[in-house]
């Protein structure tokens, strides 16, 4: 409609400015006629009065003079006829116009005085009339009087006023009629043609143009879909030769890279797209309020960290909440930008939530609600029904943007996390044919914690909507399964480890998350100059060096830690200025009173234990409280000898990986909870309980004191695992699953 309006609001503009200005000279024209006329009939009833005028004066008759004015009295525009005296005075008057003798007449003065007749307009009770007066001369030439007729204009206006509103309606319909001729003419000549043509693109992009397209009609657009298709067979031709190229190649005993897991995308997937769900996206961005610049930033998130290096391998579309206070300026027209912004990889699309539906949605119902559920750290969820509807509503937003992306046949769609339990049965509901696979980032709980939610039974219906469902390790599937059994009515085959409800089955699978440890490394050959920087500001040299990297969350055990370094220097006071623990903590969900009492009560206890232990010009706690980025982390991973992971409860913890991939089996420690998913994995690490204090204390002191050999090995066999089982072969894992789902059956590849 705006282009229409830009084509015809010229024209429009063009034929109103000739239609005013031929109006104006028509309206002049016939106002000058009608003048014309007026002014020759007054002249006329004027020089035919003058004779019963001299008449009169010559033989005094006033009767007849009043006889003369009062002809005009019934005349329809002619107001009325004033016989003035040799002096000016008013001698005879029409009745009706009896109030012209309060009307100041100068110029019957002047008649008088030049003997020569005048003409004026005359405004008399508001509206215009025209007075024709001319003197009345006896036989000798004298000045014996003056007589005046008057007529009324009025009605010029009026008549002129009509033929204004003719005019414009004139136009009006001109414009009218023009609209509409140039609208169909557009459509018919440029926007139908258009149309068809966008639409064929997106059947074509989907895969499903029928032939009796009427793109296929002819004419020029219809030449340019023939020669788009002839570049598409010859795409589709190509793409199968890489697919069989990539299946030759994934059957290679090396190690997973991004290269043979882009090999398996081709070879399992072949054409269908793949579509990452998730609230965070990968990207951000945002205003810096000090350079008032815009920067570009990955969020502190163990999706983004373990989904980009996948999604750059796969190309795909990664579906996710903007929420960067700048995103906005960096999308095109269907709210997608290519990334990373420096080397567009694949397409990030941004969906926008207003401040009520993240409110109820993202920090209502899924950050009071399922994340304390599934999290065993005693923090009581909140379940509002206002947030479940606000929940509902934004998971119907995602589903209606990623079902208009999916292209027409068997898309994978692969959701993450608790945000979106409910869409996996929204997408099947509209296309069954999609594989969908959520992967479940977080504990799943046993089945008393999980009855605690009020909408349990809708969670688990739409999760049960994926054809394939991953939990961290095995006892959260096994939890998820005896959740469901007791919940909801279905048939549970624990052979093939599924679930099977109204005919429809769900697969449930352990897929240990991993990460990208090249990433890391990559780095950290560019960061020799930050180690420099960071140690020389931090005063490190000469000193054991902890560290701990994460969200600040209370599932987290951020002050556990804290208590635990407290109770270690209250044990072993020989260690004092000997180490620095480095806390790096990014600050999250703020609007939520139990994250905000956590930052305040985090910094208290820091401050306090610091104050305690200092000496001279040593503390042993540096808090470091932003946002960082992987740059940025990578050389606080370098320096480091230890690192601490002492999650109350977690799904996986990929900070620990991300450090043993950083060390590449170098000399190091790392100290993990055993009550996170990496601790199935990683057996070399120093396990602690994060609630035992005492225990924990003792467990840094052992960690210190652990001899380098012995440091390097347990480092070796922990990279080992890291790197053969990194993120490339978690994704590969669940690539291979989804793709072999048959509809007689499940059929999965040994790992």
């Amino acid at each position: 409609m705006k282009r229409i309006l830009i084509f015809i609001l010229p024209l429009l503009i063009i034929t109103a400015v000739v239609f005013v200005i031929f109006g104006i000279f028509q309206v002049r024209s016939e106002e000058a006629k009608m003048m014309d006329e007026i002014k020759r009939k007054t002249k006329t009833v004027a020089e035919s009065t003058e004779f019963s005028v001299k008449y009169i004066f010559q033989h005094n008759d006033l009767q007849a003079a009043h006889r003369v004015v009062q002809r005009f009295q019934k005349r329809e525009r002619f107001q009325g006829c004033v016989i003035y005296d040799k002096d000016g005075n008013i001698a005879a008057i029409t009745e009706r116009f009896a109030d012209w003798k309060k009307v100041n007449k100068p110029y019957i003065q002047e008649i008088l005085k030049d003997r020569a007749p005048q003409e004026n307009t005359l405004n008399f009770k508001n509206y215009p009339v025209y007075s024709y007066a001319m003197p009345v001369l006896n036989d000798g030439g004298a000045v014996i009087g003056v007589v005046e007729v008057i007529y009324d204009t009025s009605y010029v206006r009026a008549t002129l006023n009509d033929m204004w509103k003719r005019i414009n309606i004139a136009l009006i319909i001109l414009v009218l009629l023009i609209t509409v001729i140039v609208f169909f003419t557009q459509k018919r000549m440029f926007s139908e043609p258009i149309n068809h043509l966008t639409e064929w693109f997106r059947h074509f992009q989907k895969g499903e143009v029928p032939d009796s397209h009427k793109l296929k009609a002819g004419g020029e657009l219809g030449k340019l879909a023939t020669e788009v298709e002839q570049v598409a067979l010859s795409l589709k031709v190509a793409q199968k030769n890489i697919s069989d190229q990539a299946r030759a190649r994934i059957d290679e005993k090396d190690l997973w890279t991004e290269v043979k897991l882009k090999d398996l995308v081709r070879a399992k997937l072949g054409e269908n797209s793949l579509f990452a769900v998730s609230n965070r996206e990968p990207y951000m961005h945002v205003m810096d309020e000090k350079t008032k610049t815009v920067k570009c930033i990955r969020p502190a998130s163990g999706v983004v960290t373990a989904m980009d290096p996948i999604m750059r391998a796969c190309s795909g579309t990664w579906v996710a909440h903007g929420s960067g206070d700048a995103d906005k300026k960096f999308v095109n027209s269907k709210d997608k930008l290519g990334v990373p912004p420096e080397d567009s990889r694949y397409i990030l699309k941004r969906i926008w939530l207003s401040k009520e539906e993240e409110e109820g949605y993202y920090y209502g119902f899924a950050n009071e609600g399922l994340w304390p559920l599934c999290h065993i750290t005693y923090t009581r969820p909140i379940f509002r029904e206002s947030d479940w509807q606000m929940y509902k509503e934004v998971n119907q937003k995602f589903a209606d943007s990623v079902i208009s992306e999916l292209p027409a046949k068997n898309p994978f769609v692969f959701i993450h996390d608790y945000h979106f339990t409910l869409l996996p049965r929204m997408i099947k509901e509209k296309r069954p044919d999609a594989k969908i696979a959520l992967f479940w980032h977080i504990p799943w709980p046993n089945t008393e914690v999980f009855s605690i939610c009020p909408y349990r039974k809708e969670i688990l219906d739409g999760m049960l909507g994926c054809d394939l469902i991953g939990f961290h390790i095995q006892q959260h599937c096994n939890n998820f399964i005896d959740t469901v059994n007791s919940t909801l009515e279905c048939r549970i085959d624990n052979e093939k480890s599924s679930i099977i409800r109204n005919k429809k089955e769900t697969f449930i699978r352990p897929f240990p998350i991993s990460v990208d440890p090249y990433v890391s490394q990559n780095i950290l050959e560019k960061s020799a100059e930050q180690k420099n920087m960071i140690r020389e500001k931090l005063e490190l040299d000469g000193k054991i060096v902890m560290l701990s990297v994460e969200r600040i969350d209370y599932t987290k055990g951020i002050s556990e830690r804290i208590l635990a370094i407290d109770r270690f220097l209250e044990k072993y006071p020989e260690y004092k200025k000997k180490f620095v623990f480095i806390q790096l903590a990014a600050p999250s969900r703020t609007h939520i009173k139990r994250y905000h009492d956590l930052m305040s009560e985090i910094d208290e206890l820091i401050e306090k234990k610091n104050w305690k232990h200092c000496d001279g010009a040593w503390k042993p706690i540096i808090y470091l409280k932003y946002h960082f980025s992987m740059e940025e982390i990578a050389p606080f991973y370098a320096i480091a000898d230890i690192c601490i992971v002492s999650s109350l409860h977690d799904g996986m913890n990929l900070v620990a990986k991300e450090f043993v991939a950083a060390k590449k089996g170098e000399a190091g420690a790392l100290i993990l909870s055993c009550f996170t998913g990496a601790s199935r994995e990683l057996a070399d690490a120093v396990m602690v309980n994060p609630y035992y204090i005492e225990e924990f204390a003792d467990k840094i002191k052992y960690a210190m004191d652990m001899p380098s050999k012995e440091k390097k090995q347990r480092m070796e066999n922990m990279y080992k695992i890291v790197s053969e089982n990194n993120i490339y072969r978690w994704a590969g894992d669940i690539i291979t699953d989804i793709a072999s789902l048959q509809s007689k059956g499940y059929e999965t590849k040994p790992r």
